[in-house]
């Protein structure tokens, strides 16, 4: 759920630098790695056809093979979700001090319906330079990384200082399903316990499609998103025959109030990642997008500035909350006064702002006693956003000019949603690392015909590597 904003990030930035270097001819070690990603792949584990569980069972299977024993692994489910389960797994560092490093990965998909797609979504196929299936970009090739990760450490002679852990998980594709990182951060904080998380998140962008002659121009670290939240705002009335109607009228009432919440625009707010991305994103492009983009991290008072930003719908969402109505019903009959009408609001809150607040906010912009403003669901705690922290950054920085030479790292904050904000809440500081990259059209992550540019993902998956060691070794 982190891909709301990376399409923007092509049109952003001017290209800076060249792309990864054109793919060798495959080592053993991404043999090996391909053969396990199409194995994710293919595995279904989307909530309506497919399991979770059953690929947690593989990778135990991967991981028991590579040495791992009963006292690693951990295997979690709840009754009701038998489909659900999920893994973790810990490999031991032999530092005392060091506090535990955090792999984290969901394993469920977002639905994909075969009649659809132009190939079957549940088969790994490499074509034009790309590898397609349901989760080839979110977010299997990481799951897959860190998995053949965790197996080659495991093997290799020089142990890691830090302690690594791998939790890799379901629900974060569908707020009705059983959400392991939210289960593990309640009923098992021991077991996931780390200084901090890698997630998903981060990753780069091109200016088109590769295809096109595209080339990488941002890579980006996610540190924090806002909270997703919904709110049923409601009007009631006595109703009545529509062969005598009054003014006082429920759909009328919603109606106003739905006018006022549109005409109302949440306040300007940076914060550490925020100002930190529109100073460094900005000063990379000469035209009066980049100038504003400076201006509004040096001062948020610059009114000029912040009209310009608000033009660009990427822009706008990162310096504030937002809500928007999203759907609506209302009345009972064609020929009866409504006694009942309600709308959905859907608010995208800024870090460190809470879900309270906010509803307390619509209640004040609506201004009407006859109206009720509840919040509807609680998929996770108001979000938290973690430290700009150099020790997380600066290694990053070095691994990005070293695979894509020239291309920024930008610090990015997300206006969707990962299952970062459950370790968040429980202390535990969630990162979305750079990796590989996608086109400006987002690769069809959530949609038709999803994938992964095959350069991409080796790339990614070696810079990952080497980020890991870099924290862990």
């Amino acid at each position: 759920m982190h891909k709301l904003i990376g399409a923007a990030f092509a049109a952003m930035l001017l290209s800076t630098g060249a792309n990864a270097a054109t793919q060798a001819p495959l080592r053993p070690d991404q043999v090996a790695w391909r053969e396990l990603y199409k194995e994710f792949v293919e595995t279904d584990t989307s909530i309506t056809t497919g399991s979770c569980t059953a690929l947690a069972d593989k990778i135990e299977g991967h991981l028991r093979k590579a040495g791992y024993g009963d006292a690693d692994i951990f295997r979690f489910a709840v009754p009701e979700a038998p489909k659900e389960g999920g893994i973790v797994a810990v490999l031991p560092g032999t530092s005392k001090t060091l506090k535990p490093i955090l792999l984290l990965g969901h394993l469920d998909v977002v639905v994909a319906k075969r009649e659809d797609w132009t190939r079957d979504p549940y088969r790994f196929i490499e074509e034009g330079g790309y590898f397609y299936g349901r989760g080839t970009s979110d977010m299997k090739a990481m799951d897959a990384t860190w998995v053949d990760m965790m197996m080659r450490f495991k093997a290799a002679a020089k142990k890691p200082r830090r302690t690594i852990k791998l939790a890799l998980t379901c629900g974060e594709e569908t707020s009705t399903a059983f959400n392991g990182a939210k289960w593990l951060a309640e009923n098992r904080r021991d077991l996931i316990d780390a200084e901090f998380a890698l997630n998903e998140g981060g990753g780069g962008r091109t200016d088109k499609p590769l295809e096109e002659g595209g080339r990488v121009v941002v890579q980006t670290i996610h540190v924090g998103e806002k909270t997703p939240v919904n709110y049923r705002i409601e009007a009631t009335n006595r109703g009545g025959h529509s062969s005598i109607p009054v003014k006082d009228n429920a759909i009328y009432d919603l109606a106003a109030a739905l006018e006022k919440i549109a005409a109302y625009e949440f306040p300007l707010m940076l914060n550490d990642t925020t100002r930190a991305y529109f100073a460094k994103a900005g000063a990379s492009r000469s035209d009066a997008m980049g100038k504003a983009m400076v201006a509004i991290a040096a001062n948020p008072n610059d009114k000029a500035a912040e009209d310009l930003l608000n033009t660009d719908r990427t822009f706008h969402s990162m310096l504030r909350t937002t809500c928007v109505a999203t759907l609506l019903d209302g009345g009972h009959a064609n020929n009866a006064l409504p006694q009942r009408a309600g709308a959905n609001i859907n608010c995208r809150i800024f870090p460190g702002v809470t879900g309270e607040e906010v509803r307390k906010t619509l209640e004040q912009v609506i201004a009407d006693p006859k109206m009720t403003v509840t919040r509807t669901d609680m998929r996770g705690p108001d979000a938290k956003a973690p430290p700009l922290d150099p020790k997380i950054v600066g290694p990053a920085e070095k691994l990005v000019a070293k695979y894509y030479p020239g291309v920024p790292l930008v610090p990015v904050m997300s206006p969707g949603a990962t299952d970062g904000v459950f370790l968040e809440a429980v202390g535990i500081p969630s990162y979305g690392p750079p990796a590989g990259f996608g086109n400006p059209d987002g690769n069809g992550v959530h949609g038709l015909n999803e994938r992964a540019s095959v350069k991409a993902v080796f790339t990614g998956r070696d810079l990952l590597n080497d980020l890991v060691m870099a924290y862990a070794f």
